[in-house]
């Protein structure tokens, strides 16, 4: 089967990365029976950040020789056990992470996430999971559809709802429109009937995500986009109640002064801090400390929120943003270059015949 597999190469930058992918000829994955293991032939995929923080030597416990690749849809092809093979012909969405069960507060095992040896990935034909860690495609998404959802998506419904706890009728700060998280996040925080304001460098950005259900948003490149964000909000609801963010940094002290008494921060999170030589911080400040601000540090979530998660999703009907669709590995470098680019406004999914 072909995959994409990345290679240590000679570890210097080209074409803006460290280490290369390479579309590889590789065997079927092997099923273990201990494991309950099911064969899905893959029908969509999707790239996060995360691919390319990990092609540019970014991201810790990198393994050469991992197939790349988190998110992804397929038809289950073989079961390693007779007990399962009810399975064979279901299309199936893939939860993206191991070690987490249930837990709200973080996983009881070693976590660990697709695409990144020991586990599979899913930048391949096919790939070999535990039947535990399979689910059915809400019935309203298309294969490239639900291929968006499963680390943004949990991501983001454990930073909104486990951590930040947002109901109805709050005010929300989601920060960096644009990326697949955010405009999840937008997209849930919406359809409960609470208030989303977002934050992006791009005009065009923030317009389209008003388009798409947020009440305001301001351009985080203005010293004083604080200030005006705090005029877009409504006269009987002057405040936020949390903040949904990607970018660390001093998002606490910009935002100390909106957030309401107790207020929480939900930092996913540091892309401020991208590409500088200093190790990434968000500082609580002494006047978030006097309102009680909370900052809570979440990243991606258990098997249990990830079924939420596609629960909630077939509730509300709700369908991902995406950017681009290609057809087949072979265009994975011009996805990676836009990713890079950060140009993309939604997912970018890649289709198997």
């Amino acid at each position: 089967m072909k995959a994409l597999v990345l290679q240590k190469g000679d570890g210097k930058e080209n074409n803006n990365f460290k280490y290369p992918a390479v579309l590889s000829e590789i065997p079927l994955p092997a099923l273990n029976s201990d494991n309950d293991d099911v064969l899905i032939k893959l029908q969509a995929v999707a790239f996060n950040h995360r691919d390319v923080w990990i092609r540019k030597g970014s991201y810790s416990g990198l393994q050469f020789n991992s197939i790349l690749g988190s998110d992804g849809v397929g038809i289950v092809q073989k079961t390693s056990r007779d007990e399962s093979s009810y399975l064979i012909g279901q299309q199936v969405v893939i939860n993206p992470g191991s070690g987490w069960e249930k837990d709200p507060k973080g996983p009881e095992n070693k976590f660990g996430i697709l695409g990144l040896l020991p586990l599979p990935g899913t930048f391949a034909e096919y790939i070999a999971v535990p039947r535990a860690e399979i689910f059915p495609v809400p019935d309203h998404l298309s294969a490239t559809e639900a291929a968006a959802f499963p680390l943004a998506g949990l991501t983001a419904f454990r930073a909104i709802f486990t951590k930040a706890n947002v109901q109805p009728g709050e005010n929300v700060l989601i920060t960096g429109i644009g990326g697949g998280v955010a405009l999840i996040a937008l997209s849930f925080i919406s359809s409960i009937g609470a208030n989303a304001y977002v934050t992006s460098s791009d005009e065009s950005k923030i317009k389209k995500a008003i388009e798409l259900g947020a009440k305001g948003g301001v351009n985080y490149k203005e010293d004083e986009w604080p200030t005006k964000l705090k005029t877009l909000l409504p006269n009987d609801r002057p405040f936020l109640d949390s903040v949904i963010d990607s970018a660390g940094g001093e998002i606490v002290s910009q935002t100390a002064n909106l957030l309401r008494p107790g207020g929480i921060i939900a930092c996913y999170g540091m892309t401020s801090a991208y590409g500088r030589a200093s190790p990434p911080s968000t500082p609580l400040t002494v006047s978030a400390m006097g309102k009680n601000i909370e900052l809570k540090g979440t990243t991606m979530g258990s098997k249990d929120e990830f079924e939420r998660m596609l629960n909630f999703v077939k509730e509300k009907k709700i369908k991902p943003v995406i950017s681009g669709v290609w057809h087949g590995l072979e265009n994975a470098p011009e996805i990676f270059e836009i990713m890079n680019k950060k140009n993309q406004f939604g997912k970018l999914v890649i289709e198997f015949n």
